[in-house]
């Protein structure tokens, strides 16, 4: 079955029990910390935002972090930064693989917390550090952005869907302290588009979900945001009244995937796509925009 803009629905089905446990333990420790740093990948701000974290937060002080910079259309990103600003918001941009931007996120702790700093002077506690939550989604480059702030392996790298682990506090010798928290996921998705976009990014196992329809609904996005991508990796233009499937089947067959003769492998062609993506090999493509 078909929305109204040609993309396959799915059943989505995520419940990771332990997320619960992680969301209290968000609930607990943010009365401890001044201030909570959300990172986002820069690619799907929408979709790598926990809609619960507005409230887990309160009033406090927050600071966005648009990471993987490098893999997201600068140009969206851009939108994305005034987007949130306009809301309010402290944003960075980074990209925490190379360090890109890094360098500005303890500059732009104290300013976001001058306020503290100076109720801190007052009451003659010079020298008090400040306190930040680290927020985030499973691989959206916490603990790589963690370890380029600190300047060592200090917080635990690669996490996995699904998986948790405890809270961390991490020193980085600036007056400083961060406190690491396991990727949270939501109990369930607003949206089918929220888990695909979550999928795609690998934010989420894509076995969780149909792999080709997921590839063709990616193939179907890309037709119509970046059909140069299309053009230039798989040498083809995308034809607007194909559907995803269709498209999938032209990779295919350009790229030569032949199940038997005449019959194509479509599922290969999607983990290839797929694969490629999360690689850079399509270029800096954004998948989200704030008029979305």
């Amino acid at each position: 079955m078909m929305d109204n803009n040609g993309f396959e629905k799915m059943n989505i089905q995520w419940f990771p029990g332990h997320m619960t446990k992680a969301q209290r333990m968000i609930e607990e420790n943010i009365r401890m910390v001044d201030a909570v740093c959300e990172i986002l990948d820069a690619r799907i701000p929408f979709s790598s935002r926990n809609p619960d974290i507005d409230r887990l937060s309160g009033d406090k002080p927050r600071l966005i972090i648009l990471n993987r910079t490098d893999l997201a259309d600068p140009k969206i990103t851009d939108a994305w930064k005034k987007f949130f600003e306009d809301k309010g918001y402290m944003v960075l941009l980074t990209d925490a693989k190379t360090g890109k931007g890094v360098k500005s996120f303890v500059p732009a702790v104290r300013k976001l917390l001058e306020n503290k700093l100076k109720e801190y002077e007052a009451k003659g506690q010079v020298g008090r550090p400040l306190r930040v939550m680290i927020l985030g989604i499973p691989n959206v480059g916490k603990s790589t952005f963690i370890n380029k702030v600190a300047g060592r392996k200090a917080a635990i790298a690669g996490d996995k869907p699904g998986v948790t682990r405890g809270k961390q506090w991490i020193n980085i010798g600036t007056g400083l302290d961060l406190l690491d928290t396991p990727g949270i996921l939501w109990p369930k998705f607003e949206s089918q588009e929220v888990g695909e976009m979550l999928a795609i990014t690998n934010a989420i196992k894509a076995d969780v979900l149909d792999k080709e329809t997921l590839g063709a609904n990616f193939m179907l996005r890309l037709a119509r945001m970046y059909p140069q991508a299309i053009v230039d990796r798989y040498k083809f233009t995308p034809d607007p009244e194909l559907n995803g499937f269709e498209l999938l089947e032209q990779a295919a067959k350009k790229r030569g995937f032949l199940v038997s003769r005449g019959e194509y492998d479509i599922e290969r062609m999607a983990n290839t796509l797929l694969g490629e993506y999360h690689d850079g090999k399509l270029g800096r493509i954004s998948l989200e925009t704030p008029d979305d």
